[in-house]
Order: C-alpha cells, then structure tokens, then sequence
C-alpha cells in the first residue's frame, strides 16, 4: 500500500504556473509506475500525464502536452506536476495515483490515490 498526499494547488490566473507535489508514504513507493489525473465538476476523470516506477519514462495528454512536466524522486518519495501556460479549462481537482498496472493512461489502473488538490484558473 502507499498513502499518498497532494499539495501546491490554487488559484492562478491565466498563462500562470504552478507546481504540484505528491508526496508518498511507503516503502514500495519505487515500485509503482505514478500518474495525475483530474476532474472538473460534471465531468469523468481526465488522465493528465503518468512516469514509469523508474522516472525512465513520461505520457502525457493532448490537452497538458507541452505544458505540463512530470516528474519523481524515489529517494524522497515524491512526485510533481509543473504546469505552465495554464489555461481556465485547466481547472479541476488534481489527483496523483499510484499504479501497479502498466495502462496508465486508464484510471483503472491505479491502487491508490490521493485526497486531491484544487487547481483554479482564471481568465
């Protein structure tokens, strides 16, 4: 099992950044590939972008490419989402998840997630 936990979110306005952390607890923390999801109200949940177990290997969606980078460290068990020009349509509640499957792009292939973080863009 990990426990995982999201900060960084807020409000920005439009063309802005933020960064989000996912901060885990567990010693298999290393062996789970780790992905972000996030959804706006009335709306499923969105894949955003996923890194393998080793960091070796990054996915991302249409709509965040080039915009969104995705990263880990699994000395310090952790994880974030650097977001740039960011739009309103990016607003939503921000999820990172913990993956033992290998589709994951596919929210059914996840373990574990967060609590969430909320991330609001104004225009």
């Amino acid at each position: 099992q990990v426990q995982l936990v999201e900060s960084g979110g807020g409000l920005v306005q439009a063309g802005g950044s933020l960064r989000l952390s996912c901060a885990a607890s567990g010693r298999t923390f290393s062996s789970y590939h780790m992905g972000w999801f996030r959804q706006a109200p009335g709306k499923e949940r969105e894949f955003v972008a996923a890194i393998s177990w080793s960091g070796g290997s990054t996915f991302y969606g249409d709509s965040v490419k080039g915009r969104f980078t995705i990263s880990r460290d699994n000395v310090r068990n952790t994880g974030s989402l650097q977001m740039n020009s960011l739009k309103p349509e990016d607003t939503a509640v921000y999820y990172c998840g913990a993956a033992s499957r290998p589709n994951v792009r596919s929210q059914y292939a996840y373990d574990n997630w967060g609590q969430g973080t909320q991330v609001t863009v104004s225009s």
